[in-house]
This record gives structure tokens, C-alpha cells and sequence, in this order.
């Protein structure tokens, strides 16, 4: 059986067809990405097995966002179409509603994939919803770690820098990332691609957990290939004082990634939320 990404967005019925959101949190370091690839082990490989083995037939999906290799999430989602009579028949939903929670799925396919893999939710949702493109904000976090030494226990989660960052001046950078621009200049260019790469950026702020940790949040509509680890990478360069702010806006406005600052490690950026209009479910995460 094999499986595809999706995106298709009609508002048609589904008829014998229930159109399921599902939230899935999951440990990139155990993948190599989320979407389905020849030979490798994937998140969406995963989850799409485990759905067969309760269904019996393969399926579609789409998810919000593809994580790259060694990029985690607490808060994916995805959306497939299920049978209402398997539904019905295995989980005792006669009647399905919209809003209509089914924790019993969440729990099986956990238990299949678990613990790299969490299903924490699976509701029924409307049949024109689309998890890829009704999201209207993604929001990233990425952990940096500036204590002396390296930590073994947080070597899967966290890119570890070392003390001495300016991190006033980190947090300063991140006001030129607001708003909509050509992110060109942080972007891994799809094959094909010739025109701007626009996204619009709500937040970009750097945080202290601990003496030990700092924490980047961004969020913004949408993200290109490696724009949060390209960006990250900028700051640190300029926590560093290698660079500074008129570098990354030079970077921004040049729509040329080549020269930019060393990319960051994939395993401290993690998707923790979702976001959707109120009336296609809100936030996820």
C-alpha cells in the first residue's frame, strides 16, 4: 500500500467518507522528514502504515507543514478520509458530527507508534477542511544552548553554541523579520521556482529559559524550506559578533542566500502550533 500528500481542498461531501484531523507530535531525530519517501522511514510513512492496519486500505493525506529530517513537532496535523461504516463498526460512532472527538483512534495508533510517535487528538472535522491550506499561522521554536559545556541529555532537542552571545543584540534582529518580505535570502528555493518567496512574520522573539537555554519563537503564515534554521543561523552569527543587524536585513533585501551565515542544526527547531480560522477548529498546540 502507499500514500501520497494531498491538497486537495473541495467543499464536496464525502458521502460514505469521514474527513479526520489528526494532532501528532513526534521526535524528528527517529525520521528522516515527515513526508513519505522511497526507502526511508518517514513520519507520514509511519502514521499512513499504522492507518492501514486499522482500515485495510490506503489513503491520502496532508499535513500543515513538512518537517525536515531531524525536525520535531508537538503540534502537526493532519487530515485523511476514513470509512463512516469501518468508523462506526470498530468505534462505536454511529452517528458522526463535526466537532465529534474520537479518542479511541489516537489511543491505537499511538500504541503503534509510540514512543516516537504521538497521536493526541483525532476529531472529525468538515469535509472542505484542509490542514495545509486553512492554516493560517505556523509557529516554530528553536532551543539554543549557551552553557559552558554541552549537555548529552539535551543533545536530540537543543544546538549547542557555548556562553559569550550578544543576546540583546539576537533579540533586536528579530523587529527587521517582521511583517511580509521575500524571504529568498533564508530559503532553500524549490526546484522550479523562480518568483519571490513572500511570507508574512508575526513574531520573531528570543526568550530565556534558563541560564543554560535560550528560546526562539517565530510565527508567521507560512514557511519556506529552511527559513527557520537559516534565520536562526544569522542571529547566532550575530550574537557572535560576526555580523550584525545591517547584515540580515542586507540578507533579507538581497533575496541571495549564498554567503549567508551558518545554517542551524535541524534537531532544536520544533513545530509546536497550529492555528486555523475559529469556525475550522482555531489553535492546535
Amino acid at each position: 500500500m502507499t500514500s501520497v500528500e494531498h491538497d486537495n481542498d473541495s467543499a464536496a461531501p464525502l458521502g460514505s467518507r469521514c474527513r479526520l484531523a489528526l494532532g501528532v507530535s513526534y521526535l524528528g531525530s527517529a525520521f528522516h522528514g515527515f513526508a513519505i519517501q522511497p526507502n526511508q522511514r518517514t513520519v507520514a510513512g509511519e502514521l499512513m502504515a499504522a492507518l492501514a492496519r486499522i482500515t485495510g486500505e490506503s489513503m491520502t493525506y496532508t499535513c500543515a507543514g513538512r518537517t525536515d529530517r531531524g525536525v520535531h513537532a508537538h503540534a502537526q496535523v493532519v487530515h485523511v478520509d476514513l470509512s463512516r461504516e469501518l468508523l462506526a463498526r470498530r468505534y462505536d460512532a454511529v452517528e458522526l458530527h463535526v466537532g465529534d472527538e474520537l479518542p479511541a483512534i489516537a489511543r491505537n495508533l499511538s500504541r503503534q507508534l509510540g514512543p516516537d510517535v504521538v497521536v493526541w487528538r483525532a476529531v472529525v472535522v468538515e469535509p472542505s477542511f484542509d490542514a495545509r491550506h486553512d492554516a493560517i499561522e505556523r509557529r516554530y521554536r528553536y532551543d539554543l544552548l549557551v552553557s559552558e559545556y554541552a549537555d548529552p541529555l539535551r543533545a536530540a532537542s537543543a544546538w549547542w553554541v557555548g556562553p559569550g552571545l550578544n543576546l540583546a543584540a539576537m533579540q533586536k534582529s528579530g523587529t527587521v523579520l517582521l511583517g511580509s518580505h521575500d524571504f529568498s535570502g533564508f530559503c532553500r528555493r524549490p526546484p522550479g521556482h523562480e518568483g519571490p518567496l513572500t511570507r508574512r512574520v508575526h513574531t520573531a522573539d528570543w526568550q530565556v529559559i534558563d541560564e543554560s537555554c535560550w528560546r526562539f519563537e517565530i510565527a508567521a503564515s507560512s514557511f519556506c524550506h529552511q527559513m527557520v534554521r537559516s534565520i536562526v543561523g544569522s542571529m547566532v552569527s550575530i550574537g557572535a559578533g560576526k555580523t550584525d543587524e545591517a547584515d540580515l536585513l542586507a540578507q533579507l533585501v538581497s533575496g541571495d542566500r549564498r554567503g549567508a551565515p551558518t545554517l542551524a542544526p535541524p534537531q532544536g527547531l520544533c513545530l509546536i502550533a497550529v492555528t486555523y480560522p475559529q469556525a475550522k477548529g482555531g489553535r492546535w498546540g
